[in-house]
């Protein structure tokens, strides 16, 4: 039994009653974001899969969703991205190691990992995206025997924009994966590439049609270009997965923030295979 397996099974929690965390560590990755280390009180496992979100919680003052940026590999603790963009969030960054907050969840649909052993991986993350795409990262380099090849693809406007340099430091040395990143604007201290995302791509050896799930996860405009770029190599819509955070408020699909024609994205989401998201003209453009 792996220690997903173990971590599936923690007690089941109530979808609308927070309970309280402790902030173990807070870590400024830029101006914007900032990395939060999290503990449950009574030391319990979050027990979720790469791909869900939480709700976060500060006593009068609100709550917001926020994916989960750690491993269920991982299970002392969990780590949560958040950036700055308003009130809540703001708060949050206010806070300082020892201080509670309340999570609900694990919530949502994440990636089913059991479905990617034994196949090679390919990951394209886009600014703020590999925030919750991290938590995969994470499993399969952990877990690293049960895939094949790995590739990561990674963009963002700015070098001053780029999200866990520490992991990206390690993952460019490691045999364990093949990374590579690009910015769309270079400043002077950047040595590395320039161009969106999707140049990366020509960087990539010859893929493996029929043994290849990708995962795509950023800004809408980025879904659309990624995409036309996977299906000109062939590689089946089916084995096509998007995560998709499109305006979750609730995370219980009571207030209706993220519906995209009959869809919750809070609920049947975030993460969808490209195939469900073809129908939904809202859901990324």
């Amino acid at each position: 039994m792996t220690l997903l397996d173990q971590t599936a099974h923690a007690p089941p929690k109530s979808l609308y009653e927070p309970e309280p965390a402790e902030v173990l560590a807070i870590k400024k990755l830029t101006d914007f974001e900032n990395l939060y280390t999290l503990r449950f009180a009574d030391r319990h496992p979050l027990g979720h899969e790469p791909g869900q979100f939480v709700q976060v919680a500060l006593l009068g003052i609100g709550e917001c969703p926020i994916s989960i940026a750690s491993s269920p590999t991982r299970p002392d603790a969990f780590d949560l991205c958040i950036r700055r963009v308003g009130e809540v969030t703001e708060h949050l960054h206010r806070l300082e190691p020892g201080d509670i907050v309340g999570i609900r969840g694990p919530l949502g649909h994440g990636f089913d990992v059991g479905e990617f052993h034994g196949k090679d991986i390919l990951i394209v993350a886009g600014g703020l995206g590999i925030a919750p795409v991290r938590s995969l990262i994470q499993y399969i380099l952990d877990e690293r025997s049960r895939f094949g090849e790995f590739h990561l693809l990674y963009g963002a406007r700015a070098p001053s924009e780029l999200l866990f340099k520490d992991d990206m430091a390690h993952w460019r040395e490691s045999d364990d994966v093949n990374f590579l990143v690009t910015v769309d604007r270079a400043d002077e201290g950047w040595r590395g590439r320039t161009g969106v995302v999707t140049t990366l791509f020509r960087h990539l050896p010859q893929l493996d049609t029929m043994n290849t799930m990708v995962v795509i996860v950023g800004p809408p405009i980025m879904f659309k270009f990624v995409v036309l770029d996977v299906l000109a190599r062939r590689i089946p819509q089916k084995d096509i997965f998007c995560s998709l955070e499109r305006r979750m408020k609730c995370g219980v699909g009571k207030c209706g923030h993220c519906q995209a024609n009959n869809v919750y994205c809070c609920l049947e989401g975030p993460v969808f295979r490209y195939g469900q998201l073809k129908a939904l003209r809202e859901a990324i453009e």
